[in-house]
């Protein structure tokens, strides 16, 4: 079986897991008021490792010998990074603002693949980079009243996530899958346990259901996308995990009352629009390698 046996299956996991992530991270929000981030992002990374351990139980202990561990471990900080960053974000910011700014990532990743990886990026790349850093300055309004500070965190999430694809890219071609997720929880969950106790709050049974019910989510998100990339290409997919900011609406209208305003509209559709032309444009860049190979 190849990996674009049933495409449309690819597409319908994609989309579910938007849909598991968008929830995810709305109750993340909510958690925010009572309880402390690191606690609760505990909660995450540690049903994450669990899931990890599940998906690479065939592998044993090659989980443990990858072949580039200063690279895991640096994706590994960059990845809990980036979860702590945006939550810090979203505790003031609508959903969809910080899940608007979080799409900056393709477009970062663009930034850095020329130091990074070498790569060569031509004019329309460079515009609609341009166009999505515009989309940004739309949604965050810096030196208008609309300002929050709390964008920024917001924008250090998607440069966190953007190092962690960059990462992925390095070390594809020479650890599996599996052992970079489990690396990648490993680490976070790590990290966080060593900080659980200078935060630590006795949780309400609420409190509790609700960060475990996180963690299942977005494991099980996650698992969704390892799935789907089994089934179609990167490219194909890409383009659909935006429908993430429809989800975000919906719950952060049914949960907080908040509905995107017409400047975080503006900003979304440019920023989408950008991601989707840079998607499209590494996908001919791809094409015309493997012509050329």
């Amino acid at each position: 079986m190849t990996n674009t046996d049933d495409p449309l299956r690819g597409i319908a996991l994609v989309l579910s897991a938007t849909l598991l992530f968008g929830i995810a991270d709305t109750i993340s929000k909510y958690l925010t008021s009572g309880l402390p981030i690191v606690e609760f992002i505990w909660f995450r990374y540690l049903l994450f490792l669990v899931m990890a351990l599940v998906l690479g139980r065939k592998d044993g202990m090659k989980l443990l010998r990858p072949r580039n561990p200063g690279f895991q471990i640096a994706r590994g900080v960059c990845v809990i990074g980036s979860s702590i960053l945006f939550v810090y974000g979203i505790r003031v910011m609508t959903m969809a603002q910080a899940t608007t700014i979080s799409f900056l990532s393709p477009l970062v990743v663009t930034i850095l693949s020329i130091p990074l990886l070498k790569e060569t990026v031509g004019i329309r790349r460079w515009c609609a980079v341009g166009a999505g850093m515009l989309g940004m300055l739309i949604v965050v309004r810096p030196g208008l009243g609309g300002f929050q500070p709390e964008s920024l965190f917001g924008v250090a999430s998607s440069a966190c996530w953007a190092m962690t694809l960059i990462i992925t890219r390095k070390i594809a071609n020479s650890d599996a899958p599996q052992t970079t997720v489990f690396w990648s929880a490993a680490i976070g969950t790590a990290g966080l346990t060593c900080a659980l106790p200078f935060v630590f709050v006795i949780p309400t049974p609420t409190q509790v259901a609700l960060a475990t019910m996180m963690g299942v989510l977005a494991s099980g998100g996650q698992w969704l996308v390892v799935l789907a990339h089994r089934l179609a290409p990167a490219s194909l997919l890409a383009p659909f995990t935006y429908t993430q900011l429809l989800w975000v609406t919906v719950t952060g209208f049914l949960v907080f009352g908040n509905l995107p305003d017409e400047y975080t509209l503006l900003g979304a559709s440019i920023i989408i629009a950008s991601g989707l032309y840079t998607a499209h444009r590494e996908r001919t860049r791809h094409r015309q390698q493997l012509g050329r190979g």
